[in-house]
C-alpha cells in the first residue's frame, strides 16, 4: 500500500512540473534560472558610439572663389581691362551720392576702390574686416592703381584686418611701389614742415592736410585725407598740431600721387629734434649773440664747400634756421662723414662778414646722433620784394636752403665778380624778377666747374627764364649760392 501510495505520489508532482514550465516557457531555448532579484532589474538598452561632427577648415582669408583674381593677376591687368576680385574692407572714405572709396586689403597686397557705387544703406555694412567681392574696371591715375569709379560689390562670409607693414626702410627706394594701398607704417621720421590746409597752403580747417617729413635722405609730403579722417579725428589734430623738427611714428595707407603720398590715420610724436643739450644755444640765441661771443650750437650739416688743409666750410640748419660754418677745423677723414643731414654740436665764436652771420673759422665739432634734411624755401616773393637789409623776413632765412622761379637772366655769367676769372673760378650772372635786378652766384668750392649747375649757368643766354635752388648766403645784402639752376623756357 505503501509503494502504491508513493508511485501515486511521484506522479502527481511530475504532472506538477510539467504544467508549471508549459506556462512560463515562451521560446524554443531552455528556461534560464534566473534569480527573482534580477528579474526585477530593468533591462539598459546599449549605447551606441557618439557621432563625430567634422571640424570646419579655417578660414582661408587667401582663398579666392571661382573666376576671381589674385592680387598678383589684378596688378598684372591693363588699365580698362574688367577685373573681379575678393578683398577685405579696411576703411573708407565719407559716403555720398550713392558712391563710397574703400581701402581694401587680403594677405597678398591691397587695393584702392574709387567711388564704388553703394546704398547709405550698405556702407553702414562696410565696416572694417569686412569681405566683399568687386566687379569693374581697373585703371591707373597718376602712378595710383585703382578699380576706377562705377563698380559694383557684395557682402560675402569672412573677415580680415590687415597689419600694419613697417616701409620706413623703403623710402626713397623702387620697392615702396610694391606695397601700394597696404596699410603702412613709418618710424623716427622728422617733421621739415608743418601742416597746411591743401597742398599749396590755400585751404582752410576741414580741408585735407598736407605736411612734409624726412628720413635723414630725402623728404616726402604726406597727407591727412578729410575725407577718410575728418577735422574731428585725434589724427587730424594732432598733425595740426605738429611742428618743425617733431619726431614722428605714423601710420595710414599708402596712396600714391605722382610718387608716395601716404593717407595718414594715426600720428605720434616721440620727441623732437629741436631739443637741444644742457649749455647749447638755440638758433635765436645764437642770431642775438654779439660778435666775438663764444657760441656752441647744435644743427645738421646740409651741404659743405671743399674739404682742404684741414678746414671745410660748413651750411648747416635746425628747423629754426640757417648756419654758415666757416673753415671749421676738420680731418680728411672727418670731412667724408658729414654727409647731408649729420647732427654736429659746434664750439667756437661768433662773427659777421659783409652782412654774413657765421660761426669764424677755427671752430671745433663733434658728430652727434640724429639727422635732419631742411626743406627748400621758396622765396620768390621776398626776392621780388628786394634784397635790403630791411627786408626782415629774407634777412631770417640766411643760409637756409631755398628756392626761386621764374627769373628771367638779364646778364650771362662771368668768372668772378668783375669778369676777370676763368673757368673754374666762381661764377656771377644778374637777373630780372618783379622789375628788380639782382646777382646769383655759383660759388666753385661748392659746385665746381664739372658739376651740373656749373656748365648750366656758363650756357645761358640773356632772357633765358629759370627756376633755381641753393643756399641764402649774404655779402652785402641776399647773395645766393646756387646748387641748381633749371631754364624752363626754349632756348
Amino acid at each position: 500500500m505503501k509503494k502504491l501510495f508513493s508511485v501515486l505520489l511521484v506522479a502527481v508532482l511530475a504532472l506538477t512540473l510539467l504544467s508549471a514550465c508549459g506556462k512560463n516557457n515562451t521560446s524554443d531555448k531552455p528556461a534560464t534560472n534566473t534569480p527573482a532579484a534580477a528579474q526585477d532589474t530593468p533591462t539598459t538598452a546599449p549605447t551606441e558610439a557618439p557621432t563625430e561632427t567634422p571640424t570646419p577648415a579655417p578660414f582661408d582669408p587667401a582663398a579666392k572663389g571661382e573666376g576671381v583674381m589674385t592680387y598678383a593677376q589684378y596688378i598684372a591687368a591693363a588699365d580698362e581691362d574688367e577685373v573681379v576680385i575678393e578683398c577685405f574692407v579696411q576703411a573708407h572714405q565719407s559716403w555720398w551720392n550713392d558712391k563710397i572709396t574703400v581701402y581694401a586689403a587680403d594677405p597678398d597686397g591691397a587695393y584702392f576702390i574709387y567711388e564704388m557705387t553703394c546704398s547709405e544703406a550698405d556702407a553702414a555694412k562696410l565696416v572694417p574686416g569686412t569681405k566683399i567681392k568687386v566687379k569693374g574696371y581697373r585703371a591707373t591715375w597718376s602712378g595710383e592703381i585703382e578699380v576706377a569709379s562705377g563698380s559694383t560689390f557684395e557682402i560675402e562670409e569672412g573677415t580680415y584686418i590687415a597689419p600694419a607693414v613697417d616701409v620706413t626702410s623703403l623710402l626713397g627706394t623702387d620697392d615702396l611701389v610694391k606695397k601700394q594701398n597696404q596699410f603702412v607704417s613709418f618710424k623716427n621720421l622728422t617733421v621739415v614742415k608743418a601742416a597746411t590746409y591743401k597742398w599749396d597752403g590755400s585751404g582752410q580747417q576741414g580741408d585735407d592736410l598736407y605736411f612734409d617729413v624726412s628720413n635723414g635722405k630725402d623728404t616726402f609730403t604726406f597727407t591727412v585725407e578729410s575725407y577718410l579722417c575728418g577735422k574731428d579725428t585725434d589724427v587730424y589734430k594732432a598733425v595740426e598740431g605738429l611742428k618743425a623738427g617733431d619726431i614722428v611714428d605714423l601710420e595710414g595707407f599708402l596712396y600714391w600721387y605722382n610718387g608716395v603720398n601716404p593717407h595718414i590715420t594715426s600720428a605720434k610724436v616721440t620727441g623732437s629734434i629741436n631739443a637741444k643739450s644742457e649749455g647749447v644755444m638755440t638758433w635765436a640765441e645764437y642770431i642775438a649773440a654779439e660778435d666775438e661771443d663764444e657760441v656752441t650750437i647744435e644743427c645738421y650739416v646740409q651741404d659743405h664747400q671743399s674739404w682742404w688743409n684741414d678746414k671745410i666750410t660748413v651750411y648747416a640748419a635746425d628747423p629754426d634756421g640757417g648756419y654758415f660754418l666757416y673753415e671749421m677745423t676738420c680731418s680728411e677723414a672727418d670731412a667724408a662723414r658729414l654727409v647731408p643731414g649729420t647732427k654736429i654740436r659746434v664750439k667756437g665764436y661768433r662773427a659777421t662778414w659783409s652782412g654774413e652771420i657765421e660761426v669764424a673759422s677755427g671752430s671745433t665739432f663733434e658728430i652727434l646722433e640724429g639727422s635732419y634734411i631742411a626743406p627748400a624755401v621758396d622765396v620768390t616773393k621776398l626776392l621780388g620784394e628786394g634784397l635790403s637789409d630791411s627786408n626782415t623776413e629774407l634777412h631770417n632765412l640766411m643760409n637756409l636752403p631755398f628756392t626761386a622761379k621764374g627769373l628771367t637772366v638779364s646778364e650771362p655769367a662771368v668768372y668772378k665778380a668783375d669778369g676777370s676769372g676763368q673757368q673754374g673760378d666762381d661764377l656771377y650772372f644778374r637777373v630780372l624778377l618783379n622789375g628788380r635786378y639782382f646777382s646769383l652766384v655759383v660759388e666753385s668750392y661748392l659746385r665746381g666747374a664739372d658739376t651740373e649747375v656749373y656748365k648750366t649757368v656758363e650756357g645761358l643766354k640773356k632772357g633765358d627764364v629759370i627756376d633755381v635752388e641753393g643756399f641764402l648766403y649774404w655779402y652785402m645784402t641776399a647773395n645766393p649760392q646756387l646748387t641748381k639752376v633749371t631754364v624752363v623756357t626754349p632756348e
